[in-house]
């Protein structure tokens, strides 16, 4: 019998993944099939302690709940510590650095998926899951089937090592059907609202970066160096941010922000905020080969940015790649992840630089 090891949030994705685990068979799961005539296999719930806050002790016990609705083992494994330094810690870095992170893309490297393929060493687990809406075939990683849904863009820096022994059992179903199958299953889940916001922030981030980081106010300027007013920090403010910048004569549009001077510089003209070009670091390729360069892709700049035509090569100091697009995009922003596509299928992604 295969063992399989889930991540279990408490949420409905990751609780009606683990029902279909359990119904399933690894074959019929990596087919993407309806589970039909699937067989049963061991399956053991893992709940990821990362910070302590209402909405985790919730998450562990309505996990804790599930798993034993489910009749499999539930551990809890204590990263606190873990994802302090390599999350949090660096996402206020990021912050202090002028760029706007993605901490999530982060995470998924650095603790989820990190931490799981170690406790499936020591059970002796042939493969990990989780409740991403994303798809897997013949060592391709693709697009969830629900678009809206669709999580494959935080996923760019697995390899082909560790697709080999991950299961994505939702990615081959719509949101809805997943809240129905909740339904059916009788999981104690799915009047629980979805969590659109960063784990570890309670109330927004700003709020959060005015706790962790010291601001200093300074100038606000237009294109041209003229004064227009002060800002109050400038990790508050991130490329193509409308709300907030409370000038008057507006909208006003966040262009650019200047560390040494401190200097935050505005924009009356949207247009100023779309560009052709970018240039991403930290590349990695998740069929572990460099594709033959140049070659035409879609990108996303960010998570809910449509993927638009692109022509990647790559730059005079080979370690990094610079991206044409057929057309500007709008708020290029250093930090955020771009993801590469080829149709459904993802080809990886890099650091905005």
């Amino acid at each position: 019998m295969k063992k399989v090891i889930c991540a279990m949030s408490g949420g409905i994705d990751s609780s009606v993944a683990a029902a279909l685990l359990k119904r399933a068979g690894v074959d019929e799961l990596r087919s993407s099939s309806r589970f039909a005539n699937a067989r049963v296999f061991e399956v053991v719930g893992v709940f990821l302690r990362l910070v302590d806050s209402p909405r985790f002790k919730e998450g562990r016990k309505v996990a804790r709940k599930v798993a034993k609705n489910l009749k499999i083992p539930f551990l809890v494994l204590d990263l606190r510590k873990e994802f302090q330094k390599r999350i949090i810690n660096e996402f206020l870095k990021e912050y202090r650095a002028g760029r706007t992170p993605n901490p999530c893309v982060i995470c998924n490297r650095e603790i989820k998926f990190n931490f799981l393929f170690k406790k499936a060493r020591k059970l002796n687990a042939n493969y990990i899951a989780t409740g991403h809406y994303a798809q897997l075939k013949q060592g391709k990683l693709l697009r969830g089937k629900d678009k809206e849904k669709d999580q494959s863009y935080f996923l760019w820096q697995l390899n082909q090592k560790q697709l080999k022994h991950i299961l994505f059992p939702i990615g081959n179903y719509t949101k809805t059907q997943v809240r129905n199958l909740a339904k059916k299953f009788k999981l104690p889940v799915f009047k629980i609202p979805e969590s659109q916001e960063i784990c570890f922030i309670q109330t927004t981030i700003n709020d959060f970066l005015a706790r962790h980081i010291k601001q200093k106010s300074g100038r606000i300027v237009d294109t041209k160096g003229k004064i227009l007013g002060y800002h109050q920090g400038l990790t508050f403010y991130t490329i193509g941010q409308r709300k907030g910048i409370k000038l008057p004569g507006g909208p006003f549009y966040v262009l650019d922000k200047n560390l040494k001077k401190n200097v935050l510089i505005v924009t009356r003209n949207e247009k100023d905020l779309f560009k052709k070009e970018l240039i991403a670091k930290k590349v990695n390729w998740i069929s572990g080969k460099e594709p033959k360069l140049p070659l035409k892709i879609k990108a996303k700049i960010r998570y809910r940015h449509t993927a638009a035509s692109t022509i990647i090569i790559k730059t005079l100091n080979s370690r990094t790649y610079h991206l044409k697009f057929n057309r500007p995009q709008r708020a290029i922003t250093p930090g955020q992840s771009v993801v590469f596509y080829k149709g459904q299928e993802v080809l990886g992604g890099g650091i905005i630089c």
